[in-house]
């Protein structure tokens, strides 16, 4: 029965098939086993779809007019079949479970943009609710069933422009308030007569009014107050919105505008009356607004949809912005248009109040105690980004505007690589680019970093906004490592453009600097350095600017110790700090050490400045050995921009030096040659050029007398002997440092960047025969194990140079007969070697450079496989 009345068509009623079977259903109905509670349901949607989905009589009779007849007969059987059928599941479970799953399915129907497909559904309804009336077999401890949907939905029909379709939904509500009234009575054990009580509510409900249908449906709300409880009035207010969809099949403009009305007069009533009782549920209303919102286009009727939303928030302004920040990010226009609604739409919530709730919520960390991502704070910076765009609260958000700021900036911080809940997805009104096949992807720190700029905007900075685009300021401020100079660029802004806000933002971030985790105080303290350039920073006293920087020199955080240094830098340049900074110099010098490369960079750039007011006769040389045992680890540096700063800024402090030199000057500068010669080969013509010139000042300062070709770029491919000559110079002139040399060309050699291990191996190769009589065995295992493991490099040229380097150390060590180590085959006996072998492995060396060339390709091939 059940497939026959599947496969009937839905465009015409031409057999008595779907009406035999619904007639067959209902007499088995009365077998055992009963329907569970599913099939029910899915028996009920099949014959409803089946029966509800024909074309209105009308239209079949003109389609077919012989037949026009026997249409109308066969139409009511069919109507009076469903009936029967679905009193007759009632009968089989008369519980508040079928009831419900006999009414479910017919609700969706009743607001059809056809007039014939809404008649069925509330003629149905009307139907059950009768025949529910009638029997009445149960008492409803929990209450009748979706009572507040079933409630709006015929209300909605109470102002369908069809009159005979609210005059029966009028009479089905009756019925309801009677089902009511006797399941209050029953409770209350009293005896009644249903008819009269029927009878009496029709007489005190109605009658209906076709002219002013409104009048009805506020007698109805006003009279029901009884039986709705917080989930009855969230149910009435959402089967109000449903009558918002509208439909392309909806005919003429009245009837819209009719049913608009409707909503908003169920809408504002409900809510003017029984606002307190939905304090409970705001979550779940503003839930289904939002996805109701989905299904509303016209401009009128999406106005009626948000007014709960100003409703609420006049009241419950904390609950329904807890219930906004749960909205889906990023903001699609329905939420967007949600946040606005606060403050666009009579009656609005207090703006301060509102502004104050936002900023608390930003105050708090998107990452909760138990270690999970919290959406509170992003979404509540989407929210203010909203509340931006409407110009009337300005005001309000100016006398606020440097806590917001500084806690956007303090979240921008924490969103960094921060992975959010699964209620951020993409939007759905997200669009693609021409050159993107999807839309962009939703990425959290970006999405503050766009509240912040439009914060800015909105309070007049945009010359302070347009110089961080054309610096890359926003895109620092969202980068891990970057982050502190975005932020002290956006402060160095505002302080060259003169912000109004900025002693209002000063004195806020003296608390805040003290406050928070790292990342709280690295932002406050980024800020707060910059707005040392003040002179409202005279004011305060010395222990909250010189004391504050004093203390960070010592934090263990590097980035803190930079933004220290750059403070102290800034309070330098007053005549009465300049003392107190240069005193605090070794300490600031010694705090760079073990520190990243770029961060160094920009430490030292700030220390020139106090550099630059020292005496240089009273400066103690300690200071200046120490900045250059900073910087020279850096010269290996595998960022080009750290490496050629920190050659350049060596190259500036050796210019500072000067005669006579200490002890400690000579070793410190003695230990640069190598990492110098050994970097002006990398092939880079900018790192190369710095390399020469800081090379030059060191030779200036200790009158070195190098070989010409040492300041040369050229590659040394090809100059083995240019190589040998300027080894043979180191270790002639600084025999003690002999093997600091080795050492620091044996680290170079370790190197990941190609150029630099194969300049590496060049130096070792020459370098090991010219310490002919101070090599030791150990040293020379060392070099052995360095070469070995080199010939098996990925690059070709560094294998083969290698090879060679092994070549000339094993012919420096047979011809210079070294002590060799005990049982070592690295190098052979004379003796046993120029006995005849066929094989070439026990030839001299001098005898095997194009076997080691080929081995050392060898070795590279096979790298390269594995």
């Amino acid at each position: 029965m059940w497939r026959q009345i599947q496969e009937e068509p839905q465009d015409s009623l031409s057999s008595s098939v779907r009406w035999q079977a619904m007639e067959t259903l209902t007499q088995l109905s009365h077998t055992q086993p009963s329907l569970g509670v599913r099939e029910r349901s899915e028996l009920v949607n099949t014959c409803v779809q089946s029966v509800f989905s024909l074309p209105s009589v009308q239209a079949m009779q003109e389609k077919d007019e012989a037949k026009a007849e026997a249409i109308q007969i066969l139409y009511h059987q069919t109507l009076d079949a469903l009936q029967k059928l679905l009193n007759a599941l009632f009968i089989e479970d008369p519980t508040p479970a079928g009831l419900k799953s006999i009414l479910e399915p017919l609700g969706p129907w009743m607001n059809s943009g056809k007039a014939h497909e809404r008649a069925r559904a509330v003629n149905s309804n009307v139907s059950v609710l009768n025949h529910t009336l009638l029997t009445l077999p149960f008492f409803m401890s929990s209450g009748f069933p979706a009572l507040g949907l079933l409630l709006g939905r015929l209300i909605l029909r109470i102002g369908d422009p069809d009159e005979e379709i609210g005059r029966e939904a009028l009479d089905g509500i009756i019925i309801l308030y009677t089902i009511l009234e006797l399941q209050k009575r029953a409770r209350d054990k009293e005896e009644t007569n249903k008819k009269e009580l029927y009878e009496s509510n029709k007489r005190f409900l109605g009658p209906y009014n076709p002219v002013s249908p409104c009048q009805n449906i506020l007698r109805v709300i006003a009279e029901f107050g009884d039986f709705l409880g917080p989930q009855q009035v969230k149910d009435l207010l959402l089967a109000a919105l449903e009558g918002l969809k509208g439909s392309p099949e909806t005919p003429g403009k009245d009837s819209g505008e009719m049913v608009q009305l409707a909503s908003e007069v169920t809408l504002s009533s409900v809510l003017e009356w029984y606002r307190h009782r939905a304090l409970e549920v705001i979550p779940e209303i503003m839930q289904g607004i939002y996805m109701q919102l989905s299904h509303i286009q016209e401009p009128r009727a999406r106005e009626v949809a948000l007014l709960p939303v100003s409703l609420l928030a006049s009241s419950f302004m904390t609950e329904v912005v807890v219930a906004l920040l749960m909205c889906p990010l990023p903001l699609d226009s329905n939420g967007a248009e949600m946040w606005r609604q606060l403050i666009l739409r009579k009656p609005s919530c207090d703006v301060r109040d509102l502004l104050d709730l936002l900023l608390t919520s930003l105050k708090e960390k998107p990452v909760t105690k138990k270690g999970r991502a919290s959406i509170v704070p992003l979404a509540a910076a989407s929210g203010l980004c909203e509340l931006l765009s409407v110009n009337s609260c300005m005001g309000r958000v100016r006398r606020i505007y440097p806590q917001l700021l500084l806690a956007l900036l303090i979240q921008v911080h924490y969103h960094i690589g921060l992975n959010l809940p699964s209620r951020v997805a993409p939007r759905k009104d997200a669009k693609c680019t021409k050159n993107e096949a999807h839309p962009p992807v939703f990425v959290p720190v970006r999405w503050v970093v766009k509240v912040v700029k439009t914060l800015l905007l909105k309070m007049g900075c945009s010359y302070e906004a347009t110089f961080l685009e054309d610096q890359g300021g926003w895109e620092l401020m969202g980068q891990a490592e970057n982050h502190h100079r975005g932020v002290s660029l956006l402060a160095r802004a505002m302080v060259h453009y003169s912000c109004q806000e900025l002693c209002r933002i000063l004195y806020l971030l003296i608390p805040l600097l003290e406050r928070g985790d790292e990342k709280h105080k690295i932002t406050a303290t980024a800020f707060f350095v910059e707005l040392l350039q003040l002179d409202q920073v005279r004011r305060i006293p010395e222990e909250y600017s010189l004391g504050r920087m004093t203390e960070g020199l010592g934090h263990r955080d590097p980035i803190m110790k930079v933004l220290c240094i750059r403070g102290l830098t800034i309070l330098a340049r007053r005549t009465d700090k300049m003392a107190k900074v240069q005193a605090l110099l070794p300490s600031m010098v010694k705090g760079l050490k073990s520190m990243d490369g770029l961060l160094v960079v920009e430490a030292v750039h700030n220390l020139k400045v106090i550099f630059k007011g020292q005496d240089r006769k009273q400066t103690d040389s300690s200071v200046y050995v120490e900045m250059l045992q900073v910087l020279l680890p850096h010269f290996s540096d595998v960022r080009e921009d750290v490496r050629s700063s920190c050659i350049n800024l060596y190259g500036k402090v050796v210019q500072k030096l000067r005669l006579p030199r200490v002890h400690a000057v000579e070793q410190q500068l003695i230990s640069t040659l190598v990492p110098l010669l050994l970097v002006m080969q990398e092939g880079n013509a900018k790192v190369a050029q710095k390399c020469m010139k800081t090379l030059f000042r060191c030779s200036c300062l200790m009158a070195w007398d190098l070989p010409k070709r040492a300041y040369s770029r050229k590659p040394w491919d090809h100059q083995q002997q240019a190589v040998a000559k300027i080894c043979k110079y180191l270790v002639n002139s600084y025999r003690d440092s002999a093997f600091t040399f080795l050492s620091q060309s044996l680290e170079y050699a370790k190197n990941p960047r190609a150029s630099l291990r194969k300049s590496s191996v060049m130096f070792i190769g020459s370098l090991v025969p010219c310490m002919e009589d101070i090599m030791t065995e150990e040293r020379l295992k060392e070099v052995k194990s360095a070469l070995e493991n080199l010939r098996h490099d990925p690059e070709a040229s560094v294998c083969i140079y290698a090879a060679q380097a092994q070549e000339h150390i094993l012919a420096s060590c047979w011809r210079n007969s070294w002590p060799l180590p005990h049982g070592d085959a690295w190098v052979c006996d004379p003796a046993t070697t120029h006995r005849w072998s066929p094989s070439c492995e026990n030839l001299p060396t001098s005898h095997q450079r194009r076997s080691w060339i080929l081995q050392a390709l060898g070795s590279w091939k096979i790298s390269l496989k594995q």
